[in-house]
């Protein structure tokens, strides 16, 4: 299996073994608490490089590992940076929490919170018009949108998103209390 290679689990084939499997969900605490797999630790994806030692002992210790985040996309990112920092390739779970609940599998609801990709298109959204109603007094204000234009291409080409990072830190994307 060449370095780059994304390893991952069908939603079907966990929901029997879920008790048997450590899930690492590594979307914000907000997120998590929203709406998780019951048996799931929340390990942020801003914050895996604190908790590598951790997931490299459930993996030495023989624990099987799935990674999962709301459809995938941040659970590759970690399974990157966990294979980066000398972890094998753990699997993903194959359409993150959406897929598992599709299937039919549980999952706990606490505080109802927007998913952290609906904030990016909100936020985008808002930098856009405010910026383009703002170019008719002052035209160079049209350059904030291109510029935002420019960062979602980036996002996408890459796969990744620094506003999402950045909006997983404010208070509203951690847990309460």
């Amino acid at each position: 299996m060449s370095a780059d290679t994304t390893v991952c689990i069908d939603p079907r084939s966990l929901l029997p073994r879920l008790d048997d499997v450590e899930v690492i969900d590594v979307r914000t605490p907000g997120e998590f608490e929203s709406v998780h797999i019951p048996t799931a630790r929340n390990r942020p994806l801003d914050e895996l490089d604190d908790h590598h030692d951790e997931i490299g002992e459930l993996v030495r210790d023989g624990h099987e590992v799935v990674l999962v985040c709301r459809s995938g996309a941040r659970a590759h990112q970690a399974q990157e940076r966990l294979a980066a920092a000398g972890l094998p390739r753990l699997p993903i779970l194959e359409g993150g929490v959406q897929a598992w609940e599709s299937e039919g599998g549980d999952v706990v609801r606490d505080v109802i919170r927007w998913d952290l990709e609906r904030q990016v298109r909100l936020v985008a959204g808002l930098i856009v018009t405010l910026s383009i109603l703002a170019s008719v007094v002052a035209p160079s204000a049209r350059f904030v949108a291109g510029f935002v234009g420019v960062g979602l291409v980036v996002a996408a080409v890459t796969n990744t998103c620094t506003m999402g990072l950045l909006l997983a830190k404010l208070p509203y994307n951690r847990p309460r209390g």
